[in-house]
């Protein structure tokens, strides 16, 4: 086994799932994950892809996000709504509140730590 690990879907079956009904705030987001690492103390790393749609977040987790294409708005709960893009990266850290609006179908890859 080696220690490399291309993050690669086309060897990982997604997961299909959607926010939970008492989050949805508008539209009929679809989620597909590729869990490509799943790591014992609650590490995880893959891609994640949405449909357009609008939902409330909170975080327990530390989540780093690299936007790999797609358009979305995040807004943290009292605070700015920050439009993430192809390109952009950046970290949700435990205790974010908000909401998640895809604009365009968005995909990224992630690192988790629970």
């Amino acid at each position: 086994m080696t220690a490399f690990l291309s993050v690669d879907t086309k060897n990982v079956e997604p997961e299909s799932g959607a926010p939970a009904p008492d989050r949805l705030i508008s539209g009929d987001p679809k989620f597909r994950t590729w869990n490509v690492e799943e790591r014992d103390g609650g590490l995880y790393a893959g891609v994640w892809e949405s449909t357009p749609g609008k939902w409330s977040i909170v975080y327990d987790e530390w989540e780093f996000c690299h936007i790999l294409s797609g358009v979305s708005v995040v807004t943290e709960e009292g605070g700015a709504a920050r439009t993430v893009k192809t390109g952009d990266s950046f970290v949700l850290r435990p205790g974010f509140k908000g909401s998640w609006e895809v604009l365009e179908t968005t995909r990224k890859e992630y690192v988790i730590k629970l």
